[in-house]
């Protein structure tokens, strides 16, 4: 999961972007309202844990504007304001869940996958697709019952994959999600995860569609 952090304040946005990596999302970091803005007209993020008091646009506008775009993409504001006010404007202007300062990270992390689950309108918080069995709290895989090793990276492409079982997911939209600004990316490293994974669970359990991207079928289950 792709995470766009907005946060000003900077030992705590350092402490939440460590936090969040350890627990395997890929996390962007801004510290202003307006930077955030700009870059939700043009990437791609699963979520945005967004704070209220930033600078140069306050976090109210980045919400307001996000969804007056059309937008869907969940957002958790996370924020020193506490008051019943704050909250209900802060839900009222598009917002899908509420926490206040200072937070504990293995509530914060529960509550992101509680909206993921939400946005792609699952119930399970497992994800199991065939043999597969993919647990996002505990950071587990497991294969015709035996545990599979997987990197950080493949267990995001995996996921990813799995909640869009029947979608085709563009290349660009994938890359964007296992891998954040700044980081260096090889041209073919997607093809090195997707080959990494057919390996570990079988050759045709993810299909290619030339020149747009890639995709897993529904389960038997879901047709």
């Amino acid at each position: 999961m792709r995470i766009l952090l907005v946060e000003d304040d900077e030992p705590l946005g350092d402490g939440l972007r460590a936090g969040l990596t350890q627990y395997g999302y890929t996390v962007d970091w801004l510290k202003d309202g307006l930077s955030a803005d700009q870059a939700l007209k043009t990437e791609t993020f699963d979520i945005v844990v967004l704070d209220l008091g930033l600078p140069k646009l306050t976090g109210i506008t980045v919400l307001q504007n996000l969804r007056g775009r059309g937008q869907t993409m969940p957002v958790l504001i996370l924020t020193a304001r506490e008051s019943v006010d704050d909250r209900v404007r802060g839900l009222d202007s598009g917002a899908d869940d509420y926490l206040t300062k200072p937070v504990d990270l293995d509530e914060l992390c529960a509550r992101l996958r509680a909206l993921q689950r939400r946005f792609s309108s699952r119930a399970e918080p497992l994800l199991l697709h065939e043999d597969i069995r993919l647990d996002p709290a505990a950071h587990t895989v497991s294969f015709k019952g035996e545990s599979v090793s997987v990197s950080r990276r493949e267990f995001a492409l995996l996921q990813k994959l799995l909640e869009n079982a029947g979608r085709v997911l563009s290349r660009e939209h994938l890359t964007q999600s296992l891998y954040g600004w700044g980081e260096d990316v090889d041209s073919n490293a997607l093809e090195v995860h997707i080959h990494n994974l057919r390996k570990k669970f079988g050759q045709p359990f993810i299909h290619t569609i030339r020149g747009i991207g890639y995709m897993i079928d529904k389960s038997k289950d879901e047709k």
